[in-house]
């Protein structure tokens, strides 16, 4: 189990992190507009003007970089609340402590490294 001290540095890593990933998604949320408000100044359509293909494309990888950055950003509190909840460090799935070095990895992991690479991992 993890000192509190480390807790805490773990805390306020988690912390920056996510106003990195607010910053992240405030980003992209104005892209994205930016997006949406040039295909509303010009009549394309996608079938058929070679650029709207390249629109359609841009904001479908704009609008999958902003869904990770919200999914993240929900991973994120859930560390948090797991740290505040005490529970911080222990599998979802079989209650042993997820190792130092996946944490390390990935702050906000909810497994053990078996859990994840398990069948049901990929559901």
């Amino acid at each position: 189990m993890r000192t509190t001290s480390s807790l805490a540095e773990v805390r306020a890593a988690l912390i920056e992190d996510r106003t990195a990933t607010i910053s992240r998604i405030v980003a992209l949320t104005s892209d994205i507009e930016a997006v949406d408000e040039a295909v509303g100044d010009v009549a394309t359509d996608d079938e058929h003007d070679p650029e709207g293909a390249t629109i359609a494309f841009e904001r479908a990888r704009v609008a999958a970089l902003l869904d990770q950055g919200r999914d993240h950003l929900g991973e994120i509190d859930a560390a948090v609340r797991r740290i505040d909840e005490g529970r911080y460090g222990a599998c979802e799935q079989c209650g042993r402590p997820i190792g130092a070095e996946r944490l390390a990895a990935r702050p906000v992991a909810r497994t053990c490294i078996t859990c994840a690479s398990g069948p049901a991992a990929g559901r």
